[in-house]
């Protein structure tokens, strides 16, 4: 059960090592882009050509859906990247429901822990398999792999990381459930009296940038958030997207968000206790573009 390219990976992990996959359950196909064109789910496109049975329900507890899911008389439902499950789905299997989840449970529960890791200006992360359970993100962990953070890359780059690492997680998962050498740690264990950092939703408030804060924490924004849903903040009256950016802590002059440039090279932002480097931007109704481009074609 996946819908996005950061599921197609385990997918195709699950397959190469020989897992035999019945079905695969994803997202009903949905316009897309500016023409609307109706769109297949990474996932459906992967599935189809390898030949596989795809099931793609509007509702999970439709009577239709559950019937033909218990045909398919499944041990084990691999969740990767989809929506929330009834009990009903993910009670239906005799070995339980697994989910791979992009962070080192129990911090960063929740839709969006690649973007979280790096706005907090994480040192490592990682990846979880654990069996579902009522509580979203809360159940007994089965294996956990870690990554150590270079403090520069992007929630775009980060994703490809723990996508490939996640994948091969989730075979070391299955075959381990497979021959029975698994142990369950429930997650309340794993605290050790830290604090539980959560990784909701993004929202477009959420991407707006602060130009109070420390050039540190503004930078960890923006590789966060890069290259979607984007930190922004306003120039000339428009929404300017930032994609990549450097920084430098310095006394300024300077009022928080004023701006000065060369005309030519750089465009920097002031901060709390510095500045910010931008360098590939988009300016609203513009496409994305290296920052000598940028000036090029706009009078600042």
């Amino acid at each position: 059960m996946g819908t996005p390219q950061f599921a197609v990976a385990s997918l195709d992990a699950l397959l190469t090592a020989g897992c035999e996959i019945v079905a695969v359950i994803t997202a009903p196909d949905k316009p897309a882009g500016r023409g609307q064109k109706i769109g297949e789910s990474a996932v459906k496109q992967y599935a189809l050509e390898k030949g596989l049975k795809v099931l793609q329900p509007e509702k999970l507890k439709s009577p239709e859906f559950l019937a033909e899911l218990k045909a398919f008389n499944a041990e084990l439902q691999v969740v990767v990247a989809f929506r929330m499950l009834p009990e009903v789905v993910w009670a239906m299997p005799s070995k339980g429901t697994l989910n791979l989840h992009a962070s080192l449970l129990p911090q960063y529960r929740g839709a969006a822990p690649i973007n979280w890791v790096l706005i907090n200006g994480e040192k490592e992360t990682g990846v979880t398999t654990f069996f579902l359970k009522h509580e979203i993100d809360t159940g007994d962990i089965l294996f956990t792999e870690k990554i150590t953070l270079t403090g520069s890359e992007t929630a775009g780059e980060l994703h490809d990381r723990l996508m490939e690492k996640g994948a091969g997680l989730l075979v070391k998962t299955v075959k381990g459930i497979e021959s029975g050498r698994y142990n369950e740690h429930p997650q309340s264990q794993l605290l050790n009296g830290e604090e539980l950092k959560h990784a909701p939703k993004l929202f477009k408030e959420d991407c707006l940038i602060d130009w109070n804060k420390p050039v540190e924490e503004i930078y960890n924004k923006i590789r966060g958030l890069s290259p979607i849903p984007t930190a922004y903040t306003h120039l000339n009256g428009k929404v300017l997207k930032i994609f990549k950016a450097g920084y430098e802590v310095l006394k300024t002059n300077l009022n928080a968000g004023e701006y000065f440039t060369d005309h030519k090279t750089y465009l920097k932002f002031a901060a709390s206790n510095g500045y910010i480097s931008l360098d590939q931007i988009q300016m609203e109704g513009k496409r994305a573009m290296g920052i000598e481009e940028f000036l090029r074609g706009i009078k600042l």
